[in-house]
């Protein structure tokens, strides 16, 4: 997931191709009303789904925000028009599978068991299922929850 980051945007995963055309238009959007875009995920069940995931600067979301997002963000999507066939506007919470997007997520679910995968191999491996133990700058302690023989029991 990669694309061109747009102001006040701080998350290290972003969407591509027509995911982040969505992104980009309603993120101004979201931020006007004081939530911050999680994912934005269009996929193909029941017919086309479009799937906002959002939440407050705190991180929580409720059924009411979830209406008051789905609300300010289909006018915004009506007028661009990024997708050429009817969808279905699904605004959900990140909830507790939810995916860790800024750097910040990952100090915050320090402690908690984590599925990541990364874009580049680590350690011989892209896939790691463990608790994160601590959160820097730039990387991230993972200590793994089953170390096969020979692995060391963190990586970073």
């Amino acid at each position: 997931m990669t694309a061109t980051a747009s102001e006040g945007d701080d998350r290290i995963i972003r969407e591509s191709g027509i995911d982040a055309r969505i992104a980009l238009i309603v993120q101004p959007v979201l931020r006007g009303i004081g939530f911050r875009l999680v994912r934005v995920h269009l996929s193909g069940q029941n017919g086309l789904t479009l799937q906002i995931m959002a939440e407050r600067e705190d991180g929580t979301m409720s059924v009411e925000d979830c209406e008051e997002v789905s609300r300010a963000v289909s006018p915004a999507l009506d007028v661009d028009d990024p997708i050429e066939k009817a969808y279905h506007l699904e605004v959900s919470s990140p909830g507790i599978d939810r995916p860790l997007v800024r750097k910040s997520d990952f100090t915050t679910w320090t402690g908690h068991l984590v599925k990541m995968e990364t874009s580049i191999v680590v350690a011989d491996r892209k896939r790691f299922k463990g608790k994160i133990v601590e959160a820097g700058e730039d990387d991230v302690l993972i200590e793994r929850e089953k170390a096969a023989y020979g692995e060391k029991p963190t990586v970073r």
